[in-house]
């Protein structure tokens, strides 16, 4: 089978069927693994002088690891090749997070506080509605891109190497690529070619978005409000979304008690959203999602 072929189907079978829970509660799932070894050599190397270096000599035997490991699984079949890259794209489990902010926030506003604290880092105690749609939105559009975009860009340009290769980086930079007194010099190599590798990405989830949205008529707005993002590339499908549903997203938010005064994202868009408005970013995410499918589907015929 050709590449593209072999992420049609992986995007199907994650798209349908998601994550197994029953096998992950039976064994490790690959991404605690590369956890794990991004820990270990964490532990054994981030101390002492020239961590800036061990951090570099980190990421490389890293990379060269799951670049090794990526070429071994795919010496054993296009059935292999297929399963582990389902494992690792993240469409349906991505779609089924976001929701239950969505659910939680018609049960009650705690239910809405406790499902969105799964899956951002920001305060979430004091959140009202309209804050906690706003998070969810967020980390859906952001995660489209590092979870199902950017593991199916590298796919397509490097097979199960490729795909690897991304996931570890990605998992380093969220795990060392802080700018803490720990992680900032041992960290940033991570954190430079987790930018890397996400450029391009980054700006073709935002083009997903935009497209289905209608929204590529507001291109010049899109771009200019990812570049207000404290990140070079999560900005991007936080913009896209934010036209594509016509919300307003991003504003102050508080960290460890510390309201920080970020910048509205599409600040004419609504601002008292709540349910309705995440159930918009949840067809627009599928509707990215297909598009994706779709051109995996011309690649592997034109292949």
């Amino acid at each position: 089978m050709t590449t593209p072929t072999l992420l049609f189907f992986a995007m199907l079978l994650d798209g349908i069927f998601g994550e197994p829970r029953w096998l992950w509660s039976r064994l490790p799932h690959p991404a605690v693994l590369m956890g794990r070894a991004v820990d270990t050599l964490e532990h054994r190397l981030n101390a002492g002088e020239n961590r800036l270096f061990k951090g570099c000599v980190t990421l490389v035997v890293l990379i060269l690891g799951a670049a090794l490991l990526g070429w071994a699984l795919s010496l054993l079949g296009a059935v292999v090749e297929i399963l582990i890259a389902a494992i690792l794209l993240a469409q349906h489990s991505l779609v089924d997070h976001v929701r239950a902010v969505a659910s939680g926030l018609r049960m009650s506003l705690p239910e809405g506080r406790r499902a969105v604290a799964m899956i951002v880092s920001r305060d979430t105690a004091q959140m009202d509605a309209p804050a906690i749609a706003r998070s969810a939105i967020e980390s859906g559009a952001e995660n489209l891109g590092d979870g199902v975009i950017a593991p199916a860009f590298w796919f397509l340009i490097g097979g199960l190497p490729g795909l690897l290769i991304y996931k570890i980086v990605n998992t380093a930079d969220s795990m060392i690529g802080y700018r803490t007194p720990r992680h900032e010099q041992f960290g940033k190599a991570a954190a430079r070619m987790d930018d890397l590798l996400n450029w391009i990405p980054a700006r073709l989830t935002a083009l997903l978005i935009a497209i289905p949205g209608n929204a590529m008529n507001q291109w010049r707005e899109i771009a200019a409000d990812a570049r207000l993002h404290r990140s070079p590339n999560a900005g991007w499908p936080e913009a896209a979304m934010a036209r594509a549903i016509d919300v307003a997203l991003a504003g102050p938010r508080a960290y460890d008690g510390v309201m920080q005064p970020f910048a509205w994202v599409n600040g004419l868009g609504a601002r008292d959203i709540g349910p309705p408005a995440i159930d918009a970013a949840i067809t627009r995410l599928w509707q990215a999602w297909a598009l994706t499918l779709a051109t995996t589907a011309i690649l592997s015929l034109l292949s």
